[in-house]
């Protein structure tokens, strides 16, 4: 295969990583969703952990979180962040070999993770579980990331920086600075350690980590993808730049005071839960000037939407961007807090932004790459996309539906008393009141799992044909 394709001015972009991150992404995005498919047949029938330790739910959760996070999420990141950066800087990467150390260096910290989590080496640190070696490793990726990224736009051919380019700029620095202050330890063994931080403060620092990375690589990177795929697919231009540039020193400037709020009525201060709750719902307005701005692109290209299942992904997971955008300030007022908190409301409105934003802008702008990766004007069936679409819409609505539904009822049947203050219901009687709607989110999950192996097929179809055409240059503009 042709590693380059040509530009309009004669630059010969890397395309080979991005063809590699892409393609992994695809692998590991079938891999953690059905592990999480596979979770959620755990709570329907919990014989399915075969009485053994590694396979218990506690163990297997994290793999599936951070397979779907960091290996489908952090692969979709790394895929579109290279093929934007090069083609509105109008430049090739800035050093191939560290573009290789990157890639191969990112699977093996995956493989590690997949390995270590069942065996029981974990931090037990949300979203932060591995142990120190391997924070080590991500700390020493990350910094050849993004001097890959920025070592790029230092030597654009072009004055300007775009705007997408910010906001992956913001998700690489935040991310890695979180990283870090969160993974301070002390280690005693290979793959054991202590967090230097203890008590309250160690729940706040996790938590200020924890919702950073909810901000900052499932919305602000996500959101540099949305600023260069949605028009491109489209064919509009964003439909304000300067409400483009306010979203983005906004969001910034706002999202990385909000992890308080995963920690109301707790040892927490009360004025750091009330800061967590204001700064949540101040959020609010930068989210859906993004979304709205997304949105209104299409302006005078609404009609696409008949025809084209890409640019219905692109827009359909904005419609849940701003839906989840509105909830999670909503869940971070402390009276609605006091009902949904360690329910399944918060997993409906987790998987609300997993399923219907980041995973469906992601399959969106994959599909956008794919053909033209592979030297083809599209993939090789749209009609599969069009199934794809419906499959991944469906099943993330049958899934944050039956959340919901159990979170509220969860949430009401803990908090109701009798007259002399004793508990109506025993917790058993909350679990089997919520058994149905784990039964219909194994469903609706296992409907969106099997739109992601439609997609396998459709790439694989489109890469056997492609490869007897990629050796020709594409003519591209940025």
């Amino acid at each position: 295969m042709a590693s380059a394709i040509l530009s309009d001015s004669n630059t010969t972009y890397n395309y080979e990583i991005v063809r590699r991150f892409t393609l992994m992404t695809l692998f590991w995005g079938i891999v953690g969703m059905g592990m999480g498919v596979f979770l959620a047949a755990q709570l329907v029938w919990p014989q399915l952990n075969f009485g053994l330790s590694w396979t218990t739910f506690g163990r297997l959760r994290p793999v599936h979180t951070n397979l779907v996070i960091f290996a489908f999420g952090g692969g979709a990141l790394f895929a579109t962040s290279f093929y934007v950066v090069q083609r509105t800087s109008r430049v090739r990467l800035i050093s191939e070999r560290l573009a290789n150390f990157v890639f191969w260096g990112w699977q093996a910290i995956i493989v590690a993770l997949v390995v270590s989590y069942p065996l029981g080496y974990t931090t037990s640190k949300e979203y932060a579980e591995m142990e120190w070696p391997i924070a080590l490793a991500v700390t020493v990726i990350w910094v050849a990331y993004a001097y890959l990224f920025f070592g790029t736009i230092a030597r654009r051919t072009v004055k300007h920086i775009y705007v997408g380019n910010w906001f992956y700029g913001a998700f690489i620095v935040v991310t890695g600075m979180v990283h870090v202050i969160n993974h301070i330890s002390i280690p005693v063994s290979l793959m054991k350690s202590y967090s230097s931080y203890s008590g309250a403060t160690d729940a706040m620092i996790q938590w200020w980590y924890g919702h950073s990375v909810v901000g900052f690589i499932l919305s602000v990177g996500f959101l540099g993808m949305m600023y260069y795929f949605v028009p491109k697919q489209a064919e509009r231009p964003i439909y304000s730049y300067r409400l483009s540039i306010i979203h983005f020193w906004a969001i910034i400037t706002l999202y990385i005071w909000a992890g308080p709020h995963h920690l109301h009525y707790t040892a927490l201060p009360d004025w750091a839960q009330s800061l967590g709750m204001a700064m949540s719902m101040i959020l609010l307005a930068p989210s859906w000037g993004g979304m709205i701005n997304g949105m209104m692109t299409l302006s005078g290209a609404w009609h696409k939407l008949r025809t084209d299942p890409i640019l219905r992904f692109l827009v359909v997971s904005l419609a849940f961007y701003g839906m989840s955008t509105f909830e999670g300030p909503m869940m971070a007022i402390k009276t609605v807090n006091a009902l949904s908190h360690y329910t399944d409301w918060t997993i409906g409105h987790v998987h609300a932004g997993a399923l219907g934003w980041v995973a469906m802008i992601s399959i969106g702008t994959l599909y956008h790459m794919i053909p033209k990766l592979y030297g083809r004007e599209q993939m090789h069936s749209i009609g599969l996309i069009n199934v794809h679409f419906w499959l991944a819409t469906i099943g993330t609505v049958l899934y944050i539906a039956s959340m919901w539904v159990n979170g509220i009822t969860q949430g009401l049947m803990w908090r109701a008393i009798n007259d002399d203050g004793t508990l109506t219901y025993s917790f058993v009687e909350a679990l089997q009141a919520s058994h149905p709607g784990y039964i219909v989110r194994l469903i609706g999950g296992a409907t969106f799992a099997s739109g992601m192996l439609l997609m396998a097929y459709n790439t694989w179809r489109t890469v056997r044909a492609g490869e007897r055409v990629v050796s020709a240059p594409i003519a591209v503009m940025a």
